[in-house]
């Protein structure tokens, strides 16, 4: 039954159902209507935008009743199998509402209905050429059976869907919806969508209103390809799975035949079938075989894939979907974020890297009541036709219109950046047309989920994937933006403004060329001239620190700071900024920090320092300058103080980064507290 409490219709509500009469509903009615009934969404809606698609309330509840009687006398559940059965027998002829596939069985079609528990149903072969979805995963559909007896298998499969009808639109106006879009703006668009989904937009900020549209993108991007891992109980899947009937969620492994189609071209594949293939708890695809993600590889590239000598195309989209285990500050700090896929998947990072878009999981929260709306939306149906239609049109170009793409974004970031944000114009301005500041928004997260991909691929094989300093340029004003990953700190790590005096950044990069960024905090107290390490200071670390500490004592006098160091305590903290875990050697930083903390004087602003000494004082140079010289512009740094033997390996950095950060050349330790602080 239905509440007798009415939800209290706001202005979106009143201009949704004068502007898009007829293809809207309630969504607190889905959500009423479902009563246990394991019926995918757009069923419901297919019948609730049939019989409930009005604002009046009287017109509503006898819709409703309609709705509830129909899937009553229609809708099979799976324990009625035997009384539907019997009900085709005794009538002659049934109406239901089942999902139905296909399976070829000694050269005849034969169909499956699956609540309504008989394998062997007979249908006609016009059908099933009709509808290809028939026989990779079945469509639900309304059914017309006849019981007929069967002399061929003496009544053994009495049963015959005499007419077949897809629970979908039969017609669908794109230059409607479009000219009708224009009625609203962004924002209100952007909140009936999220409606449209089963979502309350009240409760998100813009960000995560995005991150949840970014959902949609592959229903309506061909050849998009989407991953998101998160925790458990946000609907990850749920876009795939409940919005659209063009959409498969895969649950398991699957083979290359399911996927791509069988070499004899007797069934096509999936990506040939539908829009959408999902793959949710990506972690149970340890068994899938690895000539799957070979020939999946090759798909997510170009689109096509070789069957026999046959090369042949698919334009469905991939979406998986996982489950983290840890929070994201922990994945980051101790490995990377595609740690939750399995092996035969993470291994291969050539797969990995034609990912388009990485969906921050973690960012979205876990359903609860307050999260699901009682206010209008498209009938999903409606919205999926929608979505279905933009597949055939391309806003790539857009972007070029306005902004370039910076130097770091090769021919694949390209693609993955422009494939996101013409998905996100479809969704948000199909018609095509948007402001500039809008066009921003949506460049920048398509930026940030590219970058993401990335960054854990520069984690995981090092320096090949080093570019990652994503940026985008304003052709009018020529200014160059950087855009970073939230959880890894981004543009803002390293402070533009000066420091407190006593505190320098350094780095370090070890022999696999991973970089660590590291923020050393230097403190004096009184005491008598020791060292006190803070107690997550140790390893290589702290020896290259107690190193420079005794230079620094041994040179006191001559430095001016006897005084000064015998009659303190030098207290250090290390924080490592990037969660790298690398074996770094940062002491001339901490060499630095000492003289700032001890003349009370701040270092320059935007500094980053690289190097280490002996115990004699004599300076010894970073093994490569390509790395930390990226990291550090990648994380705001304009100057980085480097080892006069380094010099020659400055040839080696891109003209990029040396634009926007300065080399500073030291050769001793005087040479180097010198140039570093504000003297």
């Amino acid at each position: 039954m239905m509440s007798n409490t009415t939800p209290q219709l706001d202005a979106l509500d009143q201009k949704v159902t004068r502007v898009f009469a007829g293809k809207v509903v309630r969504k607190d009615l889905v959500r009423t209507v479902k009563v246990g009934a394991n019926v995918p969404v757009f069923v419901l809606e297919y019948l609730l935008g049939k019989y409930c698609a009005s604002a009046d309330e009287m017109t509503i509840q006898m819709g409703l009743q309609v709705v509830n009687e129909t899937l009553a006398e229609h809708y099979i559940r799976p324990d009625e199998a035997m009384r539907a059965q019997s009900k085709v027998k005794e009538r002659g002829r049934h109406t239901f509402i089942d999902k139905v596939s296909v399976r070829v069985s000694d050269s005849d079609y034969w169909a499956e209905a699956t609540n309504f528990g008989h394998r062997y149903v007979h249908i006609r072969d016009q059908d099933v050429h009709r509808y290809d979805r028939l026989l990779t995963g079945g469509i639900w559909a309304q059914i017309d059976m006849r019981f007929l007896w069967d002399e061929a298998t003496h009544g053994k499969n009495p049963f015959w869907i005499e007419e077949l009808t897809p629970i979908q639109l039969a017609t669908f106006d794109l230059d409607e919806y479009r000219q009708l879009r224009r009625e609203f703006t962004t924002d209100e668009w952007m909140d009936l969508l999220l409606r449209s989904m089963g979502y309350e937009p009240a409760t998100m900020d813009r960000r995560l209103k995005l991150l949840f549209l970014m959902r949609l993108v592959p229903l309506c991007e061909q050849n998009f390809n989407l991953i998101e891992l998160g925790p458990r109980g946000t609907g990850k899947s749920y876009a795939v799975q409940e919005l659209s009937p063009y959409a498969a969620l895969l649950t398991g492994p699957t083979t290359v035949p399911n996927l791509f189609g069988h070499m004899n071209g007797r069934q096509k594949g999936m990506v040939m079938i539908w829009d959408v293939v999902g793959f949710d708890e990506v972690a149970d695809l340890q068994r899938m075989p690895r000539e799957v993600i070979t020939t999946l590889k090759t798909y997510c590239e170009s689109g096509q894939f070789q069957r026999g000598q046959e090369a042949m195309s698919g334009y469905a989209s991939l979406a998986m979907f996982g489950n983290t285990q840890q929070p994201v500050d922990v994945m980051v700090q101790r490995g990377h974020l595609f740690e939750p896929l399995p092996d035969v998947i993470r291994n291969d990072m050539a797969f990995i890297d034609r990912l388009h878009f990485y969906l921050p999981g973690w960012e979205i929260p876990k359903m609860h009541n307050e999260h699901f709306t009682d206010h209008y939306g498209f009938v999903i149906d409606y919205l999926a036709e929608a979505l279905r239609e933009l597949r055939k049109h391309n806003f790539t170009e857009i972007v070029g219109q306005t902004f370039d793409l910076g130097s770091h974004l090769n021919a694949r970031d390209r693609k993955a950046v422009l494939r996101t944000v013409s998905g996100l114009i479809k969704i948000l301005h199909p018609h095509g047309e948007l402001s500039r500041e809008d066009l921003e928004e949506i460049l920048t997260l398509a930026l940030e989920g590219r970058r993401r991909v990335k960054e854990q691929l520069k984690k995981m094989g090092a320096f090949e994937y080093h570019q990652t300093s994503f940026s985008y340029v304003d052709t009018v004003s020529g200014e160059e933006r950087f855009v970073g990953v939230p959880e890894q700190g981004g543009r803002d790590l390293i402070a533009a403004d000066p420091l407190a005096p006593g505190t320098v950044y350094g780095a370090a990069v070890n022999g696999a060329g991973t970089v660590g960024l590291y923020r050393l905090e230097v403190t004096v107290a009184a005491g008598s001239g020791r060292l006190r390490p803070a107690g997550g200071v140790s390893g290589t670390i702290k020896d290259s620190i107690q190193r420079a500490f005794s230079y620094l004592q041994a040179n006191k006098v001559p430095l001016g700071l006897g005084r000064e160091l015998d009659t303190s305590d030098i207290h250090v903290q290390v924080i490592e900024l990037l969660g790298h875990q690398v074996d770094a050697e940062l002491g001339v930083a901490f060499y630095i920090a000492c003289c700032s903390a001890l003349n009370k004087v701040s270092a320059l602003p935007g500094l980053v320092v690289v190097g280490d000494l002996n115990i004699q004082g004599n300076v010894r140079p970073v093994a490569s300058l390509i790395e930390p010289m990226q990291v550090a512009m990648d994380n705001g740094a304009r100057k980085m103080l480097i080892p006069s033997e380094n010099r020659r390996s400055v040839l080696d950095v891109s003209a990029d980064v040396l634009e926007h950060v300065d080399a500073i050349f030291y050769g001793d330790m005087r040479n180097a507290a010198f140039k570093a602080l504000q003297v």
